[in-house]
């Protein structure tokens, strides 16, 4: 289940903030009002997407929303889940067999298990099982990459077309030093710019891409353990073994969490 991932949100939210209060406990409203301005927002803005526009074809930038949407949500998977699911499935498997995982399909979300379950059903060989599933894992860890790409390229392009906007700036104030009514408008695009492509480089597109990676390198993990849950199941290994395997997989503060449980017990 998707929830939503509020520390981007609120990351962005505490950067916006800080670079407002600096600017208002200088310069009052009267100075914020003065880092407002059109033209030099749509120089940045237009010339990101007209870059991305040339970088990429057009269906994968159709998928740039959705991949952003992406560092918005959590989608809560964990390892202990993870080893709990192969812990019931190995006991029921030694038990009756198999096939009789087939009933304990519809009951589970995820379609790598469920693939990885199938593939264990019909025989195949462990080595087979680990190559499909590897391969299944590359391909998303492709697909995933080409998506985040488009994030890092805006991160890489802002700072560049906020420069490009400030030598435009700086030609116009150049070209009309005989007209002061117009070098406070020129000189505004020429620092404005700059100050936009480094902040929506910095607060967003990278860091966006930074969290897409991150989730990208969760969900990859995830895999990796759900494929030696497969194998175990498919060796018919004992529930005890396969719950030890999985366990090596788990964040390391949990791991010693168990052990004190564990001698907690015993004792």
């Amino acid at each position: 289940m998707k929830k939503i991932d509020m520390l981007t949100p609120i990351g962005i939210l505490i950067g916006i903030s800080m670079v407002v209060f600096g600017v208002i406990s200088s310069g009052g409203m009267s100075g914020f009002l003065a880092f407002i301005d059109v033209p030099s927002i749509l120089i940045v803005l237009g010339g990101v997407f007209g870059t991305l526009c040339v970088s990429f074809p057009l269906k994968q930038l159709k998928n740039m929303g959705r991949v952003g949407k992406q560092a918005f949500q959590s989608k809560e998977i964990n390892v202990e889940e993870i080893e709990g699911t192969f812990v019931h499935l190995s006991e029921k498997a030694r038990r009756e067999g198999l096939l009789s995982l087939e009933a304990e399909l519809e009951q589970i979300d995820d379609s790598f298990v469920k693939k990885g379950i199938l593939l264990a059903i019909d025989g195949v060989e462990p080595e087979m099982i680990r190559e499909l599933l590897e391969a299944e894992i590359a391909a998303v860890e492709e697909r995933h990459a080409r998506g985040r790409s488009m994030f890092e390229k805006a991160g890489d392009y802002a700072p560049a077309w906020g420069m490009i906007g400030t030598l435009v700036g700086l030609v116009l104030m150049l070209k009309s030093l005989n007209t002061p009514s117009s070098l406070g408008p020129n000189m505004a695009i020429a620092l404005l710019t700059t100050f936009y492509g480094v902040l929506l480089s910095n607060l967003f597109f990278q860091p966006i891409a930074a969290k897409l990676a991150g989730k990208t390198e969760h969900e990859l993990f995830v895999k990796e353990v759900i494929i030696e849950g497969v194998i175990g199941l498919q060796a018919g290994q004992n529930s005890r073994f396969v719950q030890a395997k999985l366990k090596v997989f788990a964040p390391v503060e949990k791991r010693k969490l168990e052990e004190k449980r564990e001698h907690v017990r015993e004792a």
